[in-house]
């Protein structure tokens, strides 16, 4: 609720903004008030709620969408792990194959931009494990700009360049995810991320507080400490 999803759609095209400008390489973004079709060609949006055409084989359903040769689009159905499901219709294939069928449409349009919608959410362990390598492979493969909305630390922390932390509509840090694990803003944005402890360090000052992970604290029988206190 805090409008992860709403800041994709915008970026997207398929919201227009109250106000401001979005530009993708310079070029403005606009939103169905200014588009029949909502939508930018240059950037490819997965929903959570995406559809397939039905009773469609894999392979009629991505040559009608692709802007590629044939060797090109091959390679994308590689890295989407959906080679061996060309020949199938639409309604034979498993939740996580048909996530990866939609993304390999998306990819054959040739997109600038690919923006996730929380790919990993309705998806069990197997398949959230397919879908991660596949993400992978693309962003690692293809170098084209991936965001991705989650609200799961497992799911970005790994894959992610910077992270942008937003509760209730507004940034509350914007930095590389080693930062937001060991120095968050606030936190909420520490809670975010996995367990911690705020301890107080001094006495005469209780609203100074530092904030330890887990892994911080070490058994070490040296003297050398930077705060004495008792376990």
């Amino acid at each position: 609720g805090s409008g992860k999803t709403t800041i994709l759609k915008l970026l997207a095209g398929l919201l227009d903004p109250r106000s401001g400008q979005i530009k993708l390489m310079g070029e403005p973004v606009s939103g169905p008030a200014q588009n029949l079709i909502p939508g930018n060609p240059r950037i490819a949006y997965l929903s959570q709620y995406f559809e397939l055409p039905k009773s469609l084989r894999v392979e009629q359903v991505l040559q009608y969408a692709s802007k590629m040769s044939e060797m090109a689009a091959a390679r994308i159905y590689r890295i989407c792990e959906v080679t061996h499901l060309l020949q199938r219709k639409t309604d034979q294939i498993s939740g996580g194959e048909k996530q990866r069928i939609a993304l390999a449409r998306l990819l054959v349009m040739s997109p600038d931009l690919l923006l996730l919608d929380e790919p990993y959410s309705n998806l069990d362990a197997v398949h959230r494990l397919e879908m991660k390598s596949v993400v992978e492979r693309v962003a690692d493969q293809l170098g084209i700009t991936s965001m991705l909305v989650s609200h799961d630390s497992s799911d970005t922390l790994p894959w992610v360049d910077e992270l942008f932390i937003i509760q209730k509509g507004k940034i509350v840090q914007r930095a590389t995810p080693q930062v937001i694990y060991r120095r968050p803003a606030t936190e909420y944005v520490g809670a975010l991320f996995g367990k911690y402890n705020l301890i107080q360090i001094d006495p005469s000052n209780p609203g100074v507080k530092a904030f330890f992970r887990p892994d911080d604290f070490v058994l070490t029988e040296d003297d050398n400490f930077e705060f004495e206190g008792t376990v």
